[in-house]
């Protein structure tokens, strides 16, 4: 007889799971043409926790990758790796074998559920020695035992996009995660009746919480549309009756470009008729903000996150979008600002680094227990941005380490300067870092992609003089064909620094 497993999985955030049975017959993923309904999630993840669990009770926490590319078989592994008990460690699918062996090791990863004729396969190193299941092809038939889990138990570990030193391992709980969805739930209004389209990586926070499973909380439709391309994501948006988008801020400057050449009524109206659209990963320059609303209509709104918290900071649903600044705590999540003394900030205006403390904030990084040591103070987690408040909301600076320059004894925001650049009309993008200087400690340098065949930097220096104080302006300006990004298309600083050497 087959055991009901709905009692096994009431105490955790299965809850995602758990809540996906009082919706069964409506339609959860849209993926490859065809649909695939929140019973058919909870039957085939079923499959995927049985095959995984073989002649075991519980996986205890065991680490199993995904390779998975971006349709209902990566929604069906991740949910079968959880309700198995183990940890789901998101591969990306862009890493190469050097990241991938990495994830690997640092992980301890027994087993791959990659996608069918996945030609990323190849790119893990041959040392490796690790099975590879492909996914279409696991049928373990009726699944009749799951192993009880709680909020305490490890759910994922994402690896950060490593700007310094290698990529660490983010362990989060299912608590954590549940914490996480929850608190989007109800700041962003998320009902049954929104349709998103999944455009994000999934091996990141931004496309895993915010973009899938914060929809399939609460019973609403995600149409997988296997990664970004500008063509596609407008004829969807003049096609569908999506209700909410999200994305990053190279997207909206793809965006841009698109809307400024068109003329196709449908697209700028699929746009306008949406209820909510966001951005993050990144800070977005308030003039993009200026030119997506004179555009579509829409004002964007910005949050702020990151892989160790999720999303912590929101401007209002229902309130002020405030272009340039990232609002205000979510629910239960706690946050100060300390100076560079390890002070609490409580002056509007003073700048000073961002510490967060909630149910969302992670346990700790894999395999670095100093590392995980050095991010908490009295509970308190280091997030290593730095903010100011203003007028109630906060507004993000940057990195405390690579996007505030610190110049004769000056602070200056790197972001600031990005977004004074992006108002001539003939740079496309720009991103602004610090040269170390014998005179000056650090100097403001900046690298740009333009719209226009050639640019003197003497004269954007010039233009620069009417929006900007003197040390403020680049003293160094370089054109390239391309900024350097990651996978989820932020510009990584730490590369561009080496161009100026």
């Amino acid at each position: 007889m087959q055991k009901d497993t709905s009692k096994s999985l009431d105490t955790q955030m299965l809850h995602l799971i758990k809540k996906a049975k009082t919706h069964a017959e409506r339609v959860a993923i849209q993926s490859d043409g065809k649909e695939f309904t929140y019973g058919y999630l909870n039957e085939r993840s079923d499959e995927i926790a049985s095959f995984l669990l073989g002649d075991e009770s519980d996986l205890n926490e065991e680490r199993i990758g995904l390779l998975v590319r971006p349709d209902i078989h990566y929604v069906v592994a991740l949910w079968g790796i959880w309700k198995a008990g183990a940890i789901a460690v998101p591969l990306s699918l862009s890493a190469k074998g050097s990241e991938l062996d990495h994830y690997i090791t640092d992980s301890n990863i027994r087993l791959i559920i990659s996608s069918n004729n996945c030609e990323e396969q190849k790119n893990i190193p041959q040392k490796n020695s690790i099975d590879i299941q492909n996914i279409e092809n696991i049928n373990a038939g009726e699944c009749t035992s799951l192993p009880r889990l709680n909020n305490d138990r490890q759910a994922m570990i994402i690896y950060t996009s490593g700007t310094t030193n290698k990529p660490k391992g983010v362990m989060t709980t299912h608590g954590n995660i549940e914490a996480q969805i929850t608190a989007l739930v109800e700041a962003w209004k998320w009902t049954k009746d929104d349709h998103i389209p999944l455009i994000l990586p999934l091996h990141h926070i931004h496309g895993i919480i915010n973009s899938l499973c914060c929809p399939l909380y609460v019973g609403a439709k995600v149409s997988m549309l296997g990664g970004f391309n500008v063509d596609n994501v407008c004829k969807e948006i003049s096609q569908s009756d999506y209700t909410v988008f999200t994305a990053v801020p190279t997207i909206y400057f793809s965006l841009i470009e698109k809307l400024e050449k068109t003329d196709e009524a449908e697209i700028f109206n699929g746009f306008k008729k949406l209820r909510l659209m966001m951005s993050g990963s990144a800070a977005l320059a308030p003039e993009i903000h200026k030119k997506w609303e004179a555009l579509t209509g829409q004002k964007i709104l910005e949050r702020y996150g990151m892989t160790e918290v999720g999303m912590a900071l929101s401007n209002k649903i229902d309130g002020e979008r405030r272009p340039g600044a990232v609002g205000e705590p979510l629910p239960n999540v706690e946050i100060k600002l300390e100076d560079e003394s390890g002070n609490e900030v409580t002056k509007e205006g003073e700048i000073g680094q961002i510490l967060l403390k909630g149910p969302q904030v992670f346990k700790g990084y894999q395999n670095l227990s100093e590392k995980t040591e050095e991010a908490f103070k009295d509970g308190w987690f280091l997030t290593g941005d730095v903010a100011v408040m203003e007028d109630g909301y906060y507004r993000l600076l940057g990195r405390e380490s690579i996007d505030i320059i610190k110049s004769g004894g000056y602070k200056i925001s790197a972001l600031e300067i990005e977004d004074v650049l992006l108002k001539n009309q003939n740079i496309k993008e720009c991103a602004v870092i610090a040269k170390d200087d014998e005179k000056w400690g650090e100097i403001v340098v900046a690298a740009i992609t333009v719209n226009t065949d050639s640019i003197e930097a003497k004269e954007l220096q010039e233009w620069c003089s009417e929006y900007l104080s003197d040390y403020k302006i680049p003293r160094i300006i370089k054109v390239l064909d391309q900024l350097p990004k990651n996978a989820m298309g932020k510009v990584t600083k730490s590369d561009l620094k080496k161009l100026f050497l």
